[in-house]
């Protein structure tokens, strides 16, 4: 990953209990454990699908 690579932070704002399993693996693979988790992930068009796929359940901000 080069310096200039552009990422994005992403907090899980809505629980995952009772999602659709789709959803939830969505949320995992973008690196969320927990209610209020934040990380920072890529911005790479695979990481938006999931960011899109899930949006209600996240509060999203380019870094």
């Amino acid at each position: 990953m080069n310096a200039d690579s552009k990422r994005i932070k992403v907090t899980l704002v809505r629980s995952l209990s009772g999602r659709l399993k789709a959803h939830q693996a969505c949320a995992r693979g973008l690196g969320l454990r927990r209610m209020h988790h934040t990380v920072e992930v890529l911005d790479t068009p695979e990481n938006r699908g999931m960011v899109n796929k899930i949006h209600y359940l996240l509060k999203v901000e380019g870094v």
